[in-house]
């Protein structure tokens, strides 16, 4: 039986990763206005609102991957901080339990995962104190998608396609701007920003992470910083990596600045990249007994429709499992695909264990899924997909060409793209890369018909484990072909054009 307090702090890690905050909506909402109609920008966003709705109706998990939990709690004075996070623990380990967070904390140097998101470092808590009677918890969920496109620069510096950064203001555009080319689709674009300005390497990332706490409507008291974030909305969404990057109209939903003080030798300009799936909340706490008093976010209520449609299910082309080189080599960027039959779950730990080692199945044909679920076991020991969106593909670039010649696979799924080696596997092998909707994790759940089997469970843990999965209707894009073409690779270099457009532009501040 947990306590109240325990209660209330699962209540708050539940909301997080199933109901995104009124003010994420609404800026999603003004980018499917913003997007025309038809293209592939306005797909996307339609599967991420269609989730969306999914997973605040069902109250499961928005996107499979739950990230670090981030706690940052303000207390009274003389408050027991020790058995406050005792209490986080017992609530993080009773979510992932119910399946609203993913298992995600692995120890570094054996590859362990402890199953319940409880180890060193994890979760992530930061206290302050301050001279108020409540407690204060805010928590947000980031993935490690749009964690890996987090980048931090040393001015000065050289930025491609932008020339010298300086240690001045206009450095300062040039990296906020680069920071927005870097993240392309990987980070499951359209995304967030938190920027922080000065403090050393690690007060740098964490002042950039705490503007992503800021409400996205609020107007920064810095009238500089304010005129900034502004210029950086405009322009960054002029490099037109759209949803997924997908190209389009819309790249960049918030940007959020702060400022600290440095020494001489040192300037750094830190980023905090986050994805669409911008799950933040916090409450206020009576201190004594735990209940909750206040939800914070929550000032504008603010309610989704799902879309009548997002894949047109008529015009697109049925894969079945396993499929044939003939048509694969048919298929070109920007085809829909339905796929029907068995695909299979595969990351990091897998890729690597296949290049030196047989696969458990014939993956002749086949598919695998770059995926890392939340999987739960009913009372009858089967297992359900709780959550199943794509992870993103850049990470088994240095693998994945060897192993779709090595084992003769027809389709790769992921999100983000791959990079040139791959490119060149697909042609000479006779496979696509099909893009996924990153973090629509309810909305290809109900893709799943069954989970048939899995193998090494016990020895990567959930996210890593192969999974075997029967699909009926899975909708993605190929967005890398067999004949050597790269949807991907156009938006980058259309992005970076448009990029050098803006080496020289003054800041009108």
């Amino acid at each position: 039986m947990l306590t109240a307090r325990q209660q209330s702090l699962l209540d708050l890690i539940v909301e997080t990763s199933t109901n995104l905050p009124p003010d994420v909506r609404r800026a999603l909402k003004k980018a499917q206005i913003e997007e025309e109609t038809g293209t592939r920008a306005s797909l996307a966003l339609n599967t991420i609102v269609d989730n969306i709705v999914s997973a605040e109706e069902d109250t499961q998990p928005i996107c499979q991957d739950t990230g670090m939990p981030t706690f940052i709690v303000h207390t009274p004075v003389g408050f027991n901080q020790m058995d406050f996070s005792k209490d986080i623990e017992v609530a993080i380990q009773e979510a992932t339990k119910l399946g609203k967070l993913r298992p995600n904390s692995v120890d570094p140097l054996t590859g362990k995962n402890t199953g319940d998101n409880i180890g060193p470092g994890t979760p992530v808590i930061h206290y302050h104190q301050w001279n108020r009677d409540d407690v204060e918890v805010k928590l947000i969920l980031k993935g490690g998608g749009c964690e890996n496109k987090n980048i931090q620069y040393a001015l000065p510096t050289e930025l491609e396609g932008l020339g010298r950064a300086g240690r001045d203001l206009e450095g300062i555009r040039k990296c906020i701007l680069h920071a927005v080319y870097q993240a392309q689709g990987y980070g499951c674009s359209a995304g967030f920003i938190g920027v922080g300005i000065g403090g050393d390497r690690t007060a740098g990332y964490e002042l950039a992470k705490e503007q992503l706490f800021r409400p996205l409507e609020d107007t920064n008291p810095n009238e500089t910083l304010a005129k900034l974030e502004e210029y950086v909305m405009e322009k960054g969404n002029q490099l037109e990596i759209g949803t997924m990057g997908f190209g389009g109209k819309v790249s960049l939903l918030g940007c959020k600045i702060g400022v600290m003080n440095r020494i001489p030798a040192s300037f750094y300009v830190s980023v905090a990249y986050n994805c669409w799936a911008f799950r933040r909340l916090g409450v206020i706490m009576n201190a004594q007994d735990g209940t909750i008093t206040k939800w914070q976010y929550r000032d504008k209520p603010e309610g989704m429709e799902r879309p009548e449609g997002s894949f047109d299910e008529d015009s697109a082309i049925v894969l079945q499992a396993p499929v044939s080189e003939e048509q694969i080599r048919s298929l070109k960027v920007g085809d829909v695909v339905l796929i029907k039959g068995e695909i299979h779950t595969g990351r990091d730990e897998l890729h690597k264990y296949l290049m030196q080692n047989d696969a458990p199945v014939d993956l002749r044909g086949g598919i695998v899924y770059h995926c890392g679920p939340v999987m739960l076991q009913d009372d009858d020991g089967n297992w359900q997909v709780k959550a199943a969106g794509p992870t993103t593909s850049s990470r088994e670039e240095p693998y994945q060409a060897d192993i779709i010649e090595k084992f003769g696979l027809r389709a790769v799924i992921g999100k983000g793209g791959m990079g040139p080696k791959t490119l060149a596997g697909l042609q000479k092998s006779g496979a696509v890369y099909l893009n996924a909707i990153g973090g629509a994790a309810q909305y290809y759940a109900r893709s799943v018909k069954q989970v048939k089997s899995v193998d090494f469970l016990e020895e990567f843990g959930v996210p890593e484990a192969m999974w075997h999965l029967e699909v009926e209707g899975f909708p993605a894009i190929v967005t890398m072909d067999a004949n050597g073409n790269s949807l991907h690779k156009e938006v980058a270099d259309g992005s970076m054009v448009k990029l050098v457009e803006l080496k020289d532009d003054p800041v009108l501040i």
